[in-house]
């Protein structure tokens, strides 16, 4: 049954959702993607200006530098489970407007830093308006179009994430080479005041009153897991993967995960119901999204560093050098999901993982020293291209699709935190396999064990693929 909406005269469906309608939803879906850009964008953007900060902020230690990076990331990830079970006790616009009212302040506050600490600080802000914002940016897009729509609207939301977040290094390589470091913060006031004026004018609230919100001591326990986990991992840049540091935080991490699953087990507010896991969909589609994320970024860090170590490429033109991946990926991803619509999920992720290991394969057999950017480089990429637009949305919205309606904001912020613990895993490990090697020789093998790490990840993803269903469950 319907409720009629005093403001509007509207249908509303139950949950607060509005009947559908096609120029309303086309405006909502552009206000939630645009929010979700600038978020995925500031997770690699940074990578090409860390050098300039680090010249700005020359007596800071590196470990101290090295949080301008990790700390938003790790916040990012840290919080966003969490941050999807309040988004749908309180409300997905609410949750909507706050995340993009924070993550635009604290980008101001980035740019203006006077000194590396207050960067730092307000870098972890931004992951936390960030974490605030995509869960409930997901949960307004799907309420907002009927369920038949869902794989072509959730898989153009997807693209936006993964092409924006693999155009990063580009964009923030023109950014910093024309205006300065400080720019690449300033360019997410427009679109966050954008989003807030737009968000309050169009978006309709949609939230679940039974569900109750977290218990404060399970938020604490996943945001100290994923801190530790994630911050080991990005540690063994620095000190490998046997160094001391590395080998607490990642223990510790662990520790604290099976305290977290205890917790959650007794616990009547739990942070994230693990029954959800019980979801064939939404357990095989998060696994799939692991074993892709990793491999994906591991990929995309690789290239970016082959270019630039081998090839002895400029980091800017490295970033154009890759491009055009990102680009058809974000072309093809709407058409994909048009045709999951008529043929389900499966078979399209099923194949994007064998092109993605197939893309793995020519890079191991023909990618080498000798610049041949066409033939070496842009045919593999031309393959993991559409790869990426067929798994990223796809998968997203396979498992998002099997969530019961008041558990989309958690259930979505799940598999997007799994989307970026698999990505912080895989550019470890690629620095991992390249970073300490120095003779030509040891490069080139570094290289090929990221490659292989491709093939694997592509088949991984398709092996998990098998396992979905075609009604969403």
């Amino acid at each position: 049954m319907t409720e009629r909406s005093a403001d509007t005269g509207k249908h509303r469906q139950p949950g607060g959702s509005v009947a559908f309608n096609e120029r309303r939803s086309r405006v909502i879906l552009g206000i939630a993607g645009l929010a979700a850009l600038a978020t995925y964008l500031d997770t690699t953007l940074l990578f090409v200006a860390f050098p300039d900060i680090k010249a700005s902020f020359g007596d800071s230690p590196a470990s101290t530098l090295s949080w301008v990076l990790n700390a938003y990331t790790i916040a990012f990830a840290a919080l966003l489970v969490p941050a999807g079970k309040i988004a749908d006790r309180l409300g997905h616009r609410r949750a909507f407007l706050i995340g993009s009212a924070t993550f635009t302040i604290a980008s101001m506050v980035c740019g203006l830093a006077p000194n590396v600490q207050l960067l730092i600080v307000a870098r972890v802000a931004q992951g936390v308006g960030a974490a605030i914002l995509v869960p409930s940016s997901l949960a307004l897009v799907m309420a907002a179009f009927p369920r038949e729509r869902l794989p072509q609207t959730i898989a153009i939301w997807g693209a936006i994430g993964a092409s924006s977040s693999a155009l990063g290094p580009s964009l923030g390589g023109l950014i910093v080479d024309t205006m300065g470091w400080r720019w690449a913060f300033f360019i997410n006031l427009p679109v966050g005041i954008v989003t807030v004026v737009a968000g309050i004018r169009f978006l309709h609230e949609s939230k679940s009153s039974s569900v109750r919100l977290p218990s404060p001591v399970g938020v604490i326990l996943v945001a100290l897991t994923a801190g530790a986990l994630s911050y080991g991992v990005a540690g063994t840049s620095a000190v490998g993967w046997a160094g001391t540091r590395t080998i607490v935080l990642l223990v510790s991490g662990l520790v604290l995960l099976l305290f977290f699953i205890a917790h959650q087990r007794r616990t009547d507010a739990p942070t994230l119901n693990l029954e959800l896991f019980s979801l064939r969909n939404f357990r095989w589609g998060n696994l799939a999204m692991f074993s892709f994320s990793l491999s994906f970024i591991a990929m995309f860090f690789g290239l970016i560093l082959f270019l630039v170590n081998v090839w002895g490429w400029s980091v800017l033109k490295a970033g154009f050098g890759v491009a055009p991946g990102p680009a058809v990926a974000a072309l093809l991803a709407p058409q994909f999901g048009k045709l999951a619509g008529r043929i389900g999920q499966r078979p399209l992720i099923a194949a994007g993982g064998l092109l993605f290991a197939a893309s793995g394969v020519y890079r191991l057999l023909f990618l080498d020293g000798s610049v041949n950017y066409v033939v070496d480089f842009a045919l593999p990429l031309a393959l993991s291209a559409p790869a990426v637009g067929m798994v990223f949305p796809q998968v997203t919205s396979a498992a998002a699709q099997a969530l019961p309606a008041d558990r989309i904001g958690v259930g979505g912020a799940t598999t997007q935190a799994i989307r970026q613990f698999g990505g912080s895993l895989g550019v470890a490990m690629a620095i991992a396999f390249v970073g300490k090697a120095t003779v030509r020789d040891e490069v080139l093998a570094g290289f090929d064990r990221i490659w292989i790490l491709v093939v694997a990840g592509g088949v991984a993803t398709t092996l998990f693929s098998l396992a979905l269903r075609r009604n969403s469950q």
